[in-house]
């Protein structure tokens, strides 16, 4: 496991995942980073009035930090700047549903300080594109949100096997969606996995969503159906945990 150095300062480039009040003046930050992956922070005295960078500490702002790490579990932001506001994906409702539900995905799946360049070059390149995209009517169908989500789940380990059977390895005609045998599987492994049918389309574009760059690809009714309920039963199965910005949807 990646173990960086104790009782230094520090900088770096890092997402504010989330933010949550702590204490009178105090925030904790959730933030994905660019060299160490999932940090958690404490922003002391930020809530006050006058405060030099309580501002620029927003969620889904990226940010340059200073941090202090300690030998707690909390590090210590001691300086921020922001390089990228995203402020237009705060002021639409629509755009932020998208936003956070990318963002949970981002905390759910990425539990340790581990550096992955990938994941954080991804959560950035998502926040830029959702800033011009034209998000769906309903956030959880949205198709670069799902992209987005199918993508975080192979770069954790969760890749959905479509090429094949899952359950048999046979190229047989591929009718369902089985968490269980990890991926699109045939109507006798079907029956026999308790996965869930799928459209006629729907493997064709779970594939050019994981291929495809963001925001170069358009899905919808049956198709974005199918994608969600991959995306949840990949969650449930292999991580335990729902999204509660989908539940909430």
């Amino acid at each position: 496991m990646y173990r960086p150095a104790v009782g230094r300062t520090y900088k770096t480039e890092a997402v504010v995942l989330r933010s949550m009040r702590y204490s009178e003046a105090d925030r904790v930050l959730h933030l994905y980073t660019a060299e160490r992956g999932r940090v958690n922070a404490i922003a002391k005295g930020v809530r006050k009035t006058g405060s030099r960078f309580g501002a620029r500490l927003e969620p889904l702002t990226v940010v340059a930090l200073l941090m202090h790490e300690g030998r707690g579990e909390l590090h210590t932001v001691s300086g921020a700047d922001i390089v990228s506001s995203h402020a237009p994906l705060r002021e639409d409702g629509a755009r932020l549903a998208v936003a956070q539900i990318g963002a949970e995905a981002i905390l759910r799946l990425q539990v340790e300080p581990e550096p992955q360049p990938r994941t954080y070059q991804g959560l950035t390149r998502f926040l830029d594109v959702l800033e011009e995209w034209q998000p769906a009517a309903d956030p959880a169908r949205d198709a670069l949100g799902l992209a987005f989500q199918l993508k975080l789940l192979a770069l954790a380990g969760y890749l959905p096997h479509l090429d094949a059977c899952a359950g048999c390895g046979e190229e047989h005609a591929l009718t369902g969606y089985s968490a269980a045998a990890g991926g699109a599987v045939c109507a006798s492994c079907l029956a026999a996995s308790g996965g869930f049918p799928l459209g006629e389309q729907s493997v064709e574009a779970l594939q050019t969503m994981l291929v495809r760059p963001l925001g170069s690809v358009q899905v919808a009714g049956r198709a974005s159906n199918d994608a969600l309920r991959v995306v949840e039963e990949t969650y449930a199965h292999h991580g335990g945990f729902r999204l509660r910005t989908l539940a909430a949807l």
